[in-house]
């Protein structure tokens, strides 16, 4: 056999295990599993907010709203009850009702909580400063937020879906 040809047979099999070490490359990366906090990033549409009294049945809020997390660790929730506009114009005067919020974003994949940080809120000034603690799970591309009073009951759920 020639050189010419044996260096033509080892740069194509060369040339093919590099091309097969490419392609596994980006499939390894894809398939590694995310943490919660990784998890969270992106944004997201209301899908539903239920609230839970200590008698009586589950409550539909029928709220819409937006909430987004970035790779940085900031938050920004806002939400509004899905018949507002119609009753400010009825009402014939300015109306707010919701939430809108934002701050930074703890994730405790343990205990399945993240706090957000609130440091602003223009509808809940008196949220600033403090946190926001919510139970959270994830079910495919659905996140659940659930807040729970001190004895540990869930007073509401919020589900978000991921856009």
């Amino acid at each position: 056999m020639k050189t010419a040809e044996i260096f033509s047979r080892f740069s194509r099999a060369f040339g093919r295990a590099l091309m097969l070490c490419m392609l596994a490359l980006p499939l390894t990366t894809v398939g590694q599993a995310q943490t919660d906090a990784e998890r969270f990033v992106g944004d997201y549409t209301l899908i539903s907010y239920v609230t839970y009294p200590e008698a009586g049945p589950a409550v539909d809020m029928k709220y819409v709203g937006r909430l987004s997390y970035d790779r940085a660790g900031n938050m920004s929730g806002l939400g509004m009850p899905s018949g507002l506009p119609e009753l400010e114009r009825e009402a014939g005067g300015r109306l707010t009702g919701g939430f809108a919020y934002w701050g930074k974003v703890t994730v405790d994949s343990e205990k399945k909580i993240v706090i957000h940080h609130v440091e602003g809120s223009p509808l809940m000034p008196g949220w600033v400063g403090g946190d926001n603690v919510r139970f959270y799970e994830f079910e495919g591309d659905l996140l659940r937020l659930s807040l729970k009073n001190a004895e540990g009951r869930t007073t509401a759920t919020l589900t978000w879906r991921r856009l």
